[in-house]
């Protein structure tokens, strides 16, 4: 211990000598650091956000920032016309007067909402509560809408005979009662109890519950719940008393058992239960949503099999159960079943299923396929080539074409850059549609008649247009933001570059936020922020105001996707399988390298890293498994063993069963590693990330004898957002890095800048 405190006292007489010659730096700094995007977003004008069409006419909206305030701003596509979408002061005035609150017109709190009744009534949702506002007199009611914390997705039992689902025809009600299925008449004569065998254990679900168009048949799903695992909290200063509150969530975890669910059908004429064979989807890890054929015939679910190896779209025969296997997904590593659709893979059915368009990676790369389903088999692939269907906007089932978003296609382009195409269902008449090399977001109208395109890039300001979908005209230029005044104040965009990865010859895609006040002629140390979470990449390929704030400390802060991210190859996806602790280093390493070799600013002697969540665990692998290049490392609401967190996300990426490849992955197993400089950051009621995992990871640290810092943050949710926590790391990075002394917060402090 006597030679560690002899190490750390030479550490601090070095940090004497480096304040002597680096100046510390002044809380003017600081303060820039933390307020300067705020700032730099005061000097756009017209900058939109994503678009979005209503569900009544032919009518779009979006909301553009000028100068720092927010419009809501109506586009009638049919006519042009261009007005405000409601009165912003009328309905601020409405919200403070129900809510107690105080909303600023120019900065309403949401987002999105939606138009109804002609025009004549907005809803929108704050925080937990739905409002409904009369746009004639600008009368608001509100409603809370039910919070749920938690992971899982068992349906849940209910025995409360209220709660029905009414049959097509109107002569039936099903209800649950003693975890049973009953049918009751419309005319309340006949109350008929369909199952005997329900129990709280194993028991029919009024959720899964889905009617034949015909009310000849009934379809749900019988479930067998699985491992009911909570994680506790105590929240030590709740603001509406004195006294600590304990919470708890539902959360199962890798390994845990998960509830079985098991597709139930019922024939009402003769009210009896036809048999359905479960072979075909045995050990389900879920089962989606009941969906019948519009002509009655069967019904479709999809079978995610426990391990997200197999996923399978099952037909069940309404006349017989008889099940078929329609379409099967099958890898020797994961199926990204949640990559072109919220949970399921992409699947339209063409003339109630008589054709079927399919997402799938089974050549490499993710492209749309096209099968009989009728009989399963594959009548052609779609879409092909070294690149990526990234959505689909628009399906035609008449012209027989699809228009889609797609990246990697253009050579000598960002391969993160979103298009958007047009095909014909037969794989021909691959069409082009938005020319600018710039990232994409195409919005259908309901109606598909008209799309809006908004383009940016990271040194482009955003762009609308709107077109016609017959003949991709452009029917009008909707918004040009103009950012000469930020330009004029120095704002400087993020600088793209790219390298080979480990296998030298694919490269590597990251951005550079330059320090303030650039010098080429000067070194600048160099920070990485890190996400490496597999579902998606993360580096911003759009235009936006956001300010690295450790740019603003003389740091240059770069952001790369290495290999095991998503949105590239199979291959390069591949990466990330039961191996987390990869975390694309090796990639982002060299990329660091030839960084330096062609920029001679660009000073990796002393590499810091920093992430949340997923860059949490991230940011301490670089640390343990990499020490030789990463030094100091701030993480942040990370799970540093993956046995800890959501079932979901880790089985996805590191198999099931769990094996050893969790421990190998595990910081809290490898702590004793640790050689460089780290800072662990915790809020105590985080929802998303177990925050025994922090702590976790911190005993064992201790007991390996390892040096390092902690912030508990009570009350912080997942990611301990705030200013506190934010000065904390710019704090810990110029000590470690800089070997600066910052100021002293205590003595010059009255309160906290305000960052965003």
């Amino acid at each position: 211990m006597l030679a560690i405190l002899a190490q750390h006292a030479s550490a601090a007489a070095n940090v004497l000598a480096d304040d002597i010659a680096n100046p510390p730096l002044v809380q003017s700094d600081y303060e820039r650091a933390l307020t300067i995007g705020d700032r730099y977003g005061q000097l756009t004008v017209n900058v939109p956000d994503m678009p979005f069409w209503l569900s009544e006419g032919e009518a779009f909206v979006y909301r553009q920032t000028t100068q720092g305030k927010r419009q809501f701003t109506l586009i009638n596509a049919a006519t042009g016309v261009k007005r405000p979408a409601f009165d912003q002061i009328r309905l601020a005035a409405a919200l403070n007067s129900m809510s107690h609150k105080t909303y600023k017109s120019d900065d309403l709190p949401f987002a999105r909402f939606e138009l109804t009744d002609n025009g004549q009534r907005l809803s929108f949702e704050i925080e937990n509560t739905h409002w409904s506002c009369d746009l004639a007199g600008y009368v608001c009611t509100s409603t809370q809408v039910p919070q749920r914390l938690g992971y899982g997705h068992t349906p849940p039992a209910e025995n409360d005979p209220r709660k029905t689902t009414v049959s097509p025809n109107g002569k039936w009600d099903a209800y649950i009662r003693n975890y049973n299925i009953f049918l009751r008449s419309k005319d309340g004569s006949q109350d008929i109890p369909l199952t005997w065998d329900g129990s709280e254990g194993n028991y029919y679900a009024l959720s899964t519950l889905r009617w034949s168009p015909d009310s000849t048949h009934l379809a749900g799903y019988r479930v067998r719940p699985g491992d009911q695992r909570k994680i506790h909290y105590v929240e030590s200063s709740p603001t509406d008393q004195l006294q600590p509150k304990p919470w708890s969530i539902g959360y199962p975890k890798p390994g845990d058992a998960v509830a079985l669910s098991q597709p139930v059908l019922f024939d009402i004429i003769s009210q009896r239960v036809i048999a359905i064979d479960n072979t075909a989807f045995p050990n389900p890890y879920f089962l989606s949503p009941i969906q019948w054929w519009k002509d009655g015939r069967g019904f479709t679910f999809e079978y995610n099999q426990r391990g997200h190896q197999l996923y399978r779209l099952v037909e069940v025969d309404a006349a017989t159960g008889q099940v078929r296997s329609l379409i099967d997904e099958a890898s020797q590593t994961f199926i990204d079943y949640k990559r072109l659709a919220t949970g399921r893979i992409f699947r339209y059915d063409v003339e109630d299923g008589k054709e079927i368009i399919w997402a799938s990676e089974r050549d490499g790369y993710e492209h749309l396929y096209l099968f009989n389903g009728r009989t399963g088999e594959l009548k052609n692939q779609i879409t092909r080539g070294d690149w990526v269907v990234r959505a689909v906007y628009y399906v035609d089932p008449i012209m027989r074409q699809i228009w889609f978003g797609a990246s990697g296609m253009n050579s000598g382009e960002d391969p993160y850059f979103v298009h958007a195409y047009r095909i014909d269902f037969d794989g021909k008449g691959l069409t082009a549609l938005t020319p600018e090399q710039a990232d994409h977001h195409i919005e259908f109208s309901p109606s598909g008649r008209y799309y809006v395109d908004l383009w940016s890039r990271i040194d482009v300001p955003p762009h609308i247009v709107l077109y016609r979908t017959s003949d991709n005209a452009e029917l009008m230029k909707v918004e040009n933001a103009d950012i000469s005044e930020l330009i004029g104040a120095g704002w400087q965009p993020p600088l793209s570059f790219h390298a080979k990865g480990r296998d030298g010859k694919t490269d590597i895609w990251g951005v550079i936020h330059l320090p303030v006040n650039f010098d080429p002629n000067k070194r600048y140390p160099v920070v990485e922020r890190i996400y490496a979470g597999p579902q998606g990449s993360f580096v911003p390929k759009s235009f936006s105001t956001r300010v690295e704030p450790l740019t603003q400390l003389g740091f240059i802060v770069v952001q790369i996707d290495g290999m095991g991210t998503n949105n590239r190859s199979r291959a390069f996806h591949d990466v990330a399988w039961k191996n987390l602790k990869d975390g694309g280093f090796p990639d982002r390493i060299l990329w660091h390298e030839a960084a330096s070799a062609r920029y001679s600013w660009y000073d990796i002697s002393n590499v810091g890293i920093f992430g949340t969540s997923a860059g949490g665990q991230n940011a301490v692998s670089a640390l343990l498994f990499y020490p030789e290049f990463y030094k100091v490392a701030v993480a942040n609401s990370g799970c540093y063993d993956n046995r800890m967190d959501k079932i979901w996300w880790n089985e996805q990426w590191m198999g099931w069963p769990v094996g050893i490849e969790y421990s190998q992955s595990s910081a809290i197993d490898n702590a004793h590693r640790l050689q460089g400089k780290l800072m662990l950051i915790v809020g105590e009621m985080d929802h998303n990330v177990d925050p025994a995992s922090t702590f976790q990871l911190a005993d064992r640290l201790i007991k390996a004898r390892k040096y390092f810092d902690m912030l508990y943050v009570p009350g912080a949710d997942h990611g301990t957002p705030g200013a506190y926590a934010e000065l904390k790391l710019l704090d810990f990075f110029v000590r470690n890095i800089l070997g600066q002394r910052p100021p002293n917060w205590n003595a010059v402090l009255t309160e906290l800048p305000k960052s965003k």
